[in-house]
């Protein structure tokens, strides 16, 4: 865990304990404030304060989104078809590998978006447009919950731009053109298009209001193309696909990690195919989701794909997204045809049996790795022996040693200014922490694992000659006898 995740259960606690429109605090270009946070507030009202945090959150995410995705895939399927769509989607997501950890079983980066994501698509799909057999009477409050649902979600992370909105009103923009898709009222689907663009308007300026509150502001980062580099950002793009799957078997790492590897482009293939045939039936379906469905995944990987994030293989959670739509995909169009494949042909069961015993390989091999400390424990624990109580880091080792430490040492991130001196970080931070008068900080961390560079330099520029230096853990700590708060740019 490092100082992403341990900023976002920083932020839960404060909510927790009566600051719950995070005021005084920057966050990133995306608050998960209406989604993750909310998850690590029930878990630290239950089990505390700590780094188990993102692990029990992640596990919890996961969880519910194969179960989300299985859901789903198998649409109004009843008996051997349903299962098998279930099956199909929930197996697909089993067993991420070990490489797809920064991005499926992490910190909050995207995956999580994809719950309420599913949710809003398994509500859509359950409420039956009229006409349908088994057509509720309630589709106006459907329409309602839909516009909230996309609103609440886009609060706290606007990638659901890609994989929600957009999808939805362009696909409902071409059924809705004459001749095409004979069956379904246009006039539902409208509503429904409508729905997820008044949503998606609400909640783009719903975080202008919590900050006119007082509540929390975003830091915007840039989003500008370089096409120049759009044939590594394909290599990229093609890898991180791979890796999503669990099938990247160009950065397998080892001999068993290559074979399950292999395993997994089945996955991968099915997924392939589902698109493919959701695009042959893009005018003819009357199953909503399905054209959606693919529309989402070539918007978010095409929109990955232009991206300055595509750059290197953790950049892929920007499309996260691509896992559990491509899953539920794969499940609604070819579940029934693997089931008849497996009754008609002898070798498709030892076929689905091998692979199936490789998906499980996978997951077992993943859960007996060894388990990685939190980044900056060591930190944590020397400052805490050594009662320094409150200092400043660099970003990634600042809100992760405060949360490593149970806040019983309270770090706080700086970085350069344009003259080389030290200014407080507005990144997911807590602008309290900088106030002299509510806080004694005289140490700084100036070396170390994830170091801010020239930090050593720059913080004797900035708060003059150093009391004492310590070295301890590969760390350098310089201590002042001043409240170095009063002198932070």
């Amino acid at each position: 865990m490092s100082s992403d995740g341990a900023s976002n259960v920083l932020q839960a606690w404060d909510m927790l304990h009566g600051n719950p429109l995070l005021r005084n605090w920057w966050v990133s270009d995306v608050s998960f404030y209406t989604t993750e946070l909310p998850q690590y507030m029930l878990i630290e009202a239950v089990l505390g304060l700590g780094a188990w945090v993102v692990n029990v959150a992640a596990a919890m995410t996961y969880t519910v989104l194969v179960l989300l995705a299985a859901l789903l895939a198998r649409g109004s399927a009843r008996g051997a078809g349903g299962l098998a769509r279930a099956l199909l989607a929930g197996g697909i997501m089993l067993a991420p590998q070990l490489g797809a950890t920064p991005i499926l079983l992490f910190a909050p980066d995207h995956i999580g978006t994809a719950v309420p994501l599913l949710a809003i698509w398994l509500l859509i799909d359950r409420a039956r447009p009229p006409g349908h057999p088994g057509s509720p009477g309630l589709r106006g409050l459907v329409v309602a919950a839909v516009a909230l649902a996309f609103a609440w979600t886009m609060v706290a992370d606007s990638v659901v731009l890609l994989t929600g909105i957009v999808p939805l009103v362009l696909v409902c923009a071409v059924r809705a053109l004459p001749g095409q898709v004979r069956n379904g009222p246009r006039w539902y689907e409208a509503s429904l298009a409508g729905a997820a663009a008044v949503g998606g308007v609400a909640g783009t300026f719903a975080p202008r209001v919590i900050a006119a509150l007082g509540g929390y502001r975003e830091r915007h980062v840039g989003t500008a193309t370089d096409l120049g580099q759009l044939p590594h950002g394909a290599w990229i793009t093609f890898q991180g696909l791979l890796e999503l799957f669990g099938a990247n078997v160009f950065a397998a790492g080892s001999p068993a990690g290559f074979i399950l590897a292999l395993c997994h482009l089945a996955g991968v293939v099915a997924v392939a195919c589902g698109l493919g045939i959701a695009v042959a039936r893009f005018f003819r379906s009357a199953d909503l989701l399905v054209p959606v469905f693919a529309v989402a995944i070539a918007v978010n990987a095409g929109a990955y794909l232009i991206s300055p994030h595509a750059r290197t293989l953790l950049g892929s959670r920007e499309m996260a997204a691509v896992l559990p739509l491509g899953a539920v995909l794969a499940g609604r169009t070819l579940g029934e045809r693997v089931l008849a494949a497996a009754r008609a042909r002898r070798w498709v069961r030892p076929a689905l049996a091998v692979i199936c015993a490789g998906y499980l390989a996978s997951l077992g091999y993943g859960a007996v790795q060894p388990p990685a400390l939190p980044a900056n424990q060591p930190l944590a624990a020397w400052l805490v022996a050594h009662r320094l109580g409150d200092g400043l880091a660099g970003y990634w080792q600042a809100n992760s040693t405060t949360l490593d430490s149970g806040r019983r040492v309270i770090v706080s991130a700086v970085t350069l200014d344009d003259h080389g001196g030290l200014v407080p970080y507005q990144w997911e931070t807590d602008d309290a922490n900088y106030d002299p008068a509510r806080h004694y900080a005289d140490f700084v961390v100036a070396g170390g694992p994830a170091a801010l560079p020239g930090m050593q330099a720059a913080a004797t520029r900035t708060f003059g000659r150093p009391l004492r230096a310590y070295r301890a853990d590969g760390y350098t700590i310089l201590v002042w006898d001043t409240n170095l708060l009063a002198k932070l740019g």
